[in-house]
């Protein structure tokens, strides 16, 4: 069930909300401001994956675009103890002459660290990036 929930603000910001919307490709404020708040509120209580304690428990999907030739180091990657990965899939992707792996990964702040930054340093790989899922205290799973 929704809840109208309002705020002010001055023109100026309105404006630039109104800008970051549309430059996000949201086509609803509220979905907008949603999303934001419960990405704020997450990063507020457990911060950036790289300024987390080393033993938090982190959740989310590691991203990985590379040149072919270095599958052997995602492979050891995936077969390593440093993280767990619960889903896996590879892309070709031909405009962009990449690959990109997606995993679904789970592991301590530390680990995905040290796995990032492994990467991070493996010639071929053109970028890495980490989605951390937003923690909730109960829902579907």
């Amino acid at each position: 069930m929704s809840q109208i929930i309002s705020f002010s603000a001055d023109k100026d910001f309105a404006e630039i909300l109104e800008d970051l919307i549309i430059d996000s490709g949201y086509q609803n404020r509220s979905r907008f401001l949603r999303d934001a708040a419960l990405f704020f509120s997450d990063v507020q209580k457990r911060g950036e994956l790289m300024e987390m304690k080393d033993d938090e428990i982190v959740e989310g999907n590691l991203i990985i675009y590379y040149q072919h030739g270095i599958e052997h180091k995602i492979l050891e990657i995936r077969h390593s103890n440093e993280i767990d990965i619960s889903s896996y899939n590879h892309s070709c992707l031909k405009h962009s002459h990449s690959c990109v792996d997606i995993m679904q990964v789970l592991g301590t702040a530390s680990n995905f660290r040290k796995v990032i930054k492994q990467l991070q340093n493996t010639p071929s790989v053109d970028e890495v990036s980490f989605i951390s899922a937003p923690m909730r205290k109960d829902g579907c799973c």
